[in-house]
C-alpha cells in the first residue's frame, strides 16, 4: 500500500516500482511460500471485491447496458462488465422474452455484499426505471425544467406519469412526448411496448384526479373525506374504468385517492335545449396504496 511504501522510501507515489532485500530465513521453505502466496491472493480478491462494491453503489438508482449471460430457471443473469447482475422473477416484465446475448438496460435496485462477494439486483419491473428513460430521451428532464411527480405502474401492461414543469413557457406534457411522438415511442419500445400515459400534475386534488382518469372526460370531481366521488358522461363510464379496472385502478395508485366513477346520461330536449340526468349505478374501485409510496422521492 501507499502508506506502507512511503515509510520505505518517502517520496513514492502510485505507479513506482519499489525495490528492497528480502530478509533471509530459514523458515522460508516451500509451504510458507505457498500460504504467503495464498494470503495475497485472497487479498487481492478482497481488493477487487471492495472495488466492484464501490463502483456499483454509485450506480445504484440508475439504468445501466447489460447483456444477458445465463437463464437458470425463472432468474435471469447478466453481464455487467466487472460483475454479475441478478434478475428475479417479480423484478421481470411479464410476458417478456430474454435470450442469451441479448443487450438489454436494466435498472439497478440495490447493491450489497454477499459471503461470495458483491449481490447485484437489477429490475425492468420497477417504476423509477421509466423515470431513468426520460431522463436519457427528455433534455428537459435531465435539466429539471419538467418534473416527474409521481409514477404507477403496471409492468408490461400499462403507466401512468405524472409531470409538471418548472420554468414558464414549457410544456410538460409536450416535452415528454416529442415531435411527432419520438421520445415516448423511444422509451415505450425499450419497455416492450408498454403502454404510457401521460398526464399533467396539479397541486389541488380534484384536479389531479380528473386529469389522472384520462383519456376519460371527466365532468365534476368532488372530494368525500378520504374517496374521491367522480362524475362522468354515460358515454364516459366504461373508458374512466378502463379494461377491467386497469384505469382507475392506476389513476388511484397515482393520486393516492380512492376513486368512485359514476356515469350520468345527458339528454337534450328538442326546442329546449334542457338537460335531463340519469344516475347510473356507482362503480367502486380497488383502494389505492398510501400516497408515500405513490410519489417519487
Amino acid at each position: 500500500m501507499l502508506d506502507e511504501a512511503q515509510k520505505i522510501k518517502p517520496d513514492s507515489k502510485c505507479g513506482d516500482e519499489l525495490v528492497f532485500d528480502l530478509e533471509a530465513r530459514e523458515d522460508f521453505g516451500r509451504i510458507a511460500a505457498q500460504t504467503a502466496k495464498q494470503v495475497i491472493l485472497q487479498r487481492i480478491r478482497e481488493a477487487e471485491r471492495d472495488a466492484v462494491l464501490t463502483e456499483f453503489k454509485k450506480k445504484e438508482d440508475q439504468i445501466v447496458s447489460a447483456i444477458v449471460q445465463r437463464i437458470d430457471g425463472k432468474t435471469v443473469f447478466f453481464d455487467l462488465g466487472k460483475t454479475i447482475g441478478v434478475m428475479l422473477p417479480k423484478d421481470q416484465i411479464p410476458y417478456e422474452n430474454y435470450h442469451t446475448g441479448a443487450r438489454l438496460r436494466v435498472y439497478i435496485e440495490e447493491v450489497s455484499m454477499g459471503q461470495k462477494g458483491p449481490l447485484i439486483y437489477v429490475s425492468r419491473a420497477h417504476p423509477k426505471m421509466i423515470s431513468r428513460l426520460f431522463e436519457l430521451e427528455v433534455p428537459e428532464v435531465a435539466s429539471g425544467a419538467v418534473v416527474i411527480q409521481a409514477i404507477a405502474r403496471e409492468p408490461g401492461s400499462r403507466s401512468k406519469v405524472a409531470v409538471m414543469a418548472t420554468q414558464e413557457g414549457i410544456d410538460p406534457i409536450g416535452s415528454m412526448v416529442g415531435q411527432k411522438g419520438t421520445r415516448v415511442t423511444a422509451v415505450i419500445n425499450e419497455l416492450a411496448g408498454e403502454k404510457l400515459d401521460i398526464i399533467k400534475w396539479d397541486k389541488e386534488p380534484e384536479k389531479f384526479v380528473a386529469n389522472a382518469l384520462s383519456p376519460a372526460k371527466v365532468l365534476l370531481v368532488q372530494s368525500e373525506k378520504s374517496r374521491m366521488i367522480v362524475t362522468v358522461a354515460a358515454d364516459q363510464l366504461s373508458l374512466a374504468i378502463g379494461k377491467e379496472g386497469q384505469n382507475v385502478r392506476l389513476a388511484a395508485k397515482l393520486t393516492g385517492w380512492k376513486i368512485d366513477i359514476q356515469g350520468r346520461e345527458i339528454k337534450e330536449e328538442e326546442g329546449k335545449g334542457e338537460e335531463k340526468e340519469k344516475s347510473e349505478e356507482v362503480k367502486e374501485v380497488s383502494e389505492a396504496q398510501e400516497p408515500s409510496e405513490k410519489k417519487e422521492e
